[in-house]
C-alpha cells in the first residue's frame, strides 16, 4: 500500500477551495459554496475582509518572526486588547487551540504546585466532562472521555477524571485531595452545540471558590464574539480563572491564547513554559485586526440579532420536516440543528448537491457556524439551500 504525500488522517471530501469571496468559497472548477462552516468557527470575518488582509500584508512586509527572547510591541498590543476586553490580567500566545488548552492545563497545575513553600504536588487532577473535545495532543485527548480519540495512543496521561456534562453533582462526586480544578466548555462544540445551564456554570464557580480550585474554560470554539458576547461565559454571569481561546481569534491565521487572572498565573514564572512561534508578529497583527473589528458592543449586538433571526427561522423550518429534525440549540451564531437521524449523510447532501457547507457534530447535530459578517443575502441563501436540501434528501434505509 502506498501512502499519500499528505498523511491520510483526514477523510477529505471532493470540495477543493482555491479562493474565498466574503462568505463563499470557490472550488478549482469555479463552483461557489455558501460557507456556513467558517473553517469550523475560524473565519469569523469571512474570506476577504480588507482590515484583516491589510493588517497581515502590512506586517508581512515589515517583520514576520523574531523570537520571544526579545521584546514584542505587537504582542503587548494584542495582549492589552484582550485584557481590556476580558476578565484576564495576563495572556500567553500559542499557535492553536490545543496548545492554548495545554497551556491552561499547565497553568492550573502550576497554580497549586509552583507556589513557593506552599506548593502542593498532589493537586494535579482536572475534572473534565463527557463528550468534550479539547484537542488532539496527548494531554487534550486524555482530558476527553471519548474512546475513539484514545484508540492507538495508550497509555493516556494521568490527571483527568470525567464527570457528566451539565451535572454538578457528578462533578462534586469526583472532587478529592488531588483536585486542581475543572476544565469545561461553556458550550460544547464537537459534542453537538450543547450549552451548559446557568446553574451548572455558577455551581462550578462556587465550588472552585470554596475549595481554592481553578475554573478553566475551553472557549476555543465558542469564544471571540461567536455567541454574541466576546466570551461565552459572559452569558452565565461568571468569570473563569483561566481560559483557552483560538479559532476566531486569528480570523484564519493560526493563533491561540491562554488568558488568566494574576492569581491563576502565579505559577507561570520564567522558564515554566514557552513557544517558538507563539506570539509572532504576523499572528499578532491578525489578532489585533480581529479585535478591532469584533470587540465592540455594536458588532456583538449584530451577532446576537442575526443569531436570533436565524434561530427563529430554523425553529419554524424544522417543523416542516418532523421526521428529520428535532430541535435547535446554541447561542448567537453558534447554532446546532439536532436531527432524528445520523447527521453526517445530511451534511454531505447539503455540501455535494446544494453547495452549502455546514459541519457535522456529535449527538446527531448539524452545526450552523457562519462568518459573523453575514448579511440578509447570505441568510436568505442559506435558507433557500437548506430548504432545497431537506426536500430532496432521501433518508437512508436502516442497515
Amino acid at each position: 500500500m502506498s501512502i499519500t504525500p499528505l498523511m491520510p488522517v483526514y477523510p477529505r471530501c471532493g470540495v477543493r477551495p482555491v479562493r474565498g469571496d466574503h462568505c463563499h468559497l470557490i472550488d478549482e472548477d469555479g463552483t461557489r459554496y455558501l460557507d456556513f462552516a467558517s473553517g469550523i468557527a475560524v473565519n469569523l470575518l469571512g474570506h476577504s475582509h480588507p482590515g484583516l488582509i491589510g493588517a497581515i500584508q502590512k506586517q508581512a512586509e515589515q517583520l514576520m518572526h523574531v523570537s520571544n527572547l526579545y521584546g514584542s510591541p505587537q504582542g503587548e498590543k494584542l495582549a492589552q486588547q484582550l485584557v481590556d476586553n476580558s476578565f484576564a490580567d495576563a495572556v500567553f500566545f500559542t499557535n492553536s487551540g490545543a496548545e492554548a488548552v495545554e497551556t491552561a492545563i499547565k497553568c492550573a497545575r502550576a497554580y497549586h504546585q509552583n507556589a513557593g513553600d506552599e506548593g502542593d504536588a498532589n493537586r494535579f487532577e482536572l475534572i473534565t466532562f463527557a463528550n468534550a473535545f479539547h484537542g488532539r495532543t496527548m494531554a487534550t485527548i486524555s482530558a476527553s472521555n471519548q474512546t475513539k480519540m484514545h484508540h492507538g495512543f495508550s497509555p493516556l496521561l494521568e490527571g483527568f477524571k470525567y464527570a457528566e456534562f451539565d451535572d454538578l453533582e457528578s462533578a462534586k462526586a469526583l472532587m478529592g485531595p488531588n483536585t486542581a480544578g475543572f476544565l469545561v466548555e461553556p458550550i460544547q462544540g464537537e459534542g453537538g452545540i450543547r450549552p451548559a445551564s446557568v446553574e451548572f456554570m455558577k455551581g462550578l464557580r462556587d465550588l472552585a471558590d470554596e475549595h481554592d480550585l481553578m475554573l478553566v474554560l475551553d472557549e476555543v470554539q465558542c469564544g471571540v464574539a461567536r455567541t454574541g458576547k466576546f466570551y461565552a461565559h459572559e452569558h452565565y454571569g461568571i468569570n473563569p480563572d483561566i481560559l483557552a481561546s483560538a479559532k476566531g481569534l486569528g480570523g484564519g491565521f493560526p493563533l491561540g491564547a491562554c488568558l488568566a487572572t494574576e492569581k491563576a498565573a502565579r505559577g507561570m514564572t520564567f522558564g515554566t513554559h514557552g513557544s517558538t512561534y507563539g506570539g509572532n508578529p504576523l499572528a499578532m497583527a491578525a489578532g489585533s485586526a480581529v479585535m478591532d473589528a469584533v470587540a465592540n458592543e455594536e458588532f456583538l449586538a449584530e451577532v446576537t440579532e442575526k443569531g436570533e433571526r436565524i434561530r427563529s427561522r430554523l425553529e419554524q423550518f424544522i417543523g416542516n420536516y418532523p421526521d428529520l429534525f428535532e430541535l435547535v440549540r446554541g447561542k448567537g451564531l453558534m447554532l446546532g440543528i439536532k436531527m432524528k437521524i445520523e447527521s453526517r449523510p445530511f451534511f454531505v447532501h447539503l455540501r455535494d448537491h446544494h453547495q452549502l457547507l455546514t459541519v457535522a457534530a456529535g449527538d446527531q447535530t448539524i452545526r450552523v457556524i457562519p462568518p459573523l459578517v453575514i448579511g440578509d443575502a447570505e441568510i436568505d441563501e442559506f435558507f433557500d439551500k437548506l430548504s432545497a436540501g431537506a426536500a430532496s434528501f432521501k433518508v437512508p434505509e436502516p442497515a
